[in-house]
């Protein structure tokens, strides 16, 4: 057996999993315009049902109300070509500028909730909200997961999403982060 040393080093705790989606959440209220943000704080939690989550800051978040009012929002996942919009719907409030004009970005109708889809977003999860989780900074709002669409062009031959032609990136220590290349497939280790 080979000993092998590694030192570790102690730091005060963080969210440091790496990397996380980056997104953009669309919202809604009775009387409001659409509003776009951006969202790194989200991820699966569960699959049959699916549910998924997204969490935000009670506190100077435009799109904290609307979500909480209306109980409904869409993940629409982004390309990296697509970072810069992405990064610019994450520093300017919703409640001062119409995001969908300054980046151009094409709301959609969605065929559950009123919160629209994103056009150029090559995924896009439609989620109606079951429970909020208030964790202290942020509170959660878990949702169903109600539709996904996927732009055409994002599919393989067989009708499936393709990682390589979505182009997803995540979040990590503050730098938005592509996706490297295809490491191997679900149960590759057990395979000869």
């Amino acid at each position: 057996m080979v000993s092998v040393t590694i030192k570790k080093i102690t730091k005060v705790p963080s969210t440091v999993l790496l990397p996380i989606p980056t997104v953009l959440v669309t919202s809604v209220g009775k009387n409001s315009k659409p509003n776009i943000i951006t969202i790194a704080w989200t991820g699966v939690m569960n699959s049959e049902p699916p549910v998924v989550y997204v969490s935000v800051r009670p506190i100077g978040r435009h799109s904290y109300g609307l979500i909480k009012e209306s109980g409904e929002y869409v993940i629409n996942i982004p390309t990296a070509a697509q970072a810069r919009l992405v990064d610019y719907c994450g520093t300017i409030s919703g409640s001062e500028v119409d995001k969908f004009k300054e980046t151009g970005f094409t709301p959609v109708p969605a065929t559950h909730v009123r919160a629209p889809l994103i056009a150029e977003c090559p995924v896009n999860l439609e989620c109606k909200v079951k429970q909020v989780v208030p964790l202290g900074s942020h509170d959660v709002f878990i949702a169903d997961v109600l539709a996904v669409h996927y732009n055409e062009d994002v599919l393989d031959e067989k009708g499936r999403p393709d990682p390589d032609k979505i182009k997803p990136y995540g979040y990590c220590l503050n730098e938005y982060r592509q996706m490297a290349g295809k490491l191997g497939s679900f149960g590759y280790s057990k395979k000869a």
